[in-house]
């Protein structure tokens, strides 16, 4: 395929030439000439901005997507980041199911007031014990990106 420029770059990857630009400023991906003013990339870059997008979907930062990539921009990727990330996956999906669950709970509880049923105590009790037993850095993460600090 040979080289391409930022906008066929752009077209084909379906990341914005500004983005690419920002990529290639903080070295996540690298330009290997210019024809007039437009960079060109090798037909690699394509890999490379599918792995930075998995990366990014997967939750981790810019700069921890960085630090997967070793000196010749080839992927490095640290096995034991990747476990401690699906680990947290793991443990916000089933977060997630319980708060699935409650909600439904809720929405559907034929009792006259949500506080006279014993499944939504339960419930309240199960999100304030998960509270509780979380580890501080997490909680305090979570009170600051919704607000509740």
């Amino acid at each position: 395929m040979g080289m391409m420029d930022i906008g066929e770059v752009a077209q084909r990857s379906g990341v914005p030439p500004s983005t690419l630009r920002y990529y290639e400023e903080i070295g996540l991906i690298r330009s290997i000439s210019r024809h007039g003013l437009r960079r060109q990339f090798d037909a690699d870059v394509l890999l490379k901005l599918s792995l930075i997008e998995l990366g990014k979907t997967a939750g981790f930062s810019l700069t921890e997507i960085a630090g997967m990539f070793g000196k010749d921009g080839r992927p490095d990727i640290p096995r034991d980041q990747l476990h401690a990330k699906a680990d947290d996956l793991q443990r916000q999906m089933r977060d997630l199911r319980v708060l699935r669950d409650a909600l439904r709970h809720v929405a559907e509880c034929p009792a006259p007031s949500h506080l006279e049923c014993p499944t939504f105590r339960k419930l309240l009790k199960a999100a304030t014990r998960r509270r509780v037993t979380r580890p501080a850095s997490r909680a305090s993460a979570a009170k600051v990106e919704t607000g509740f600090a």
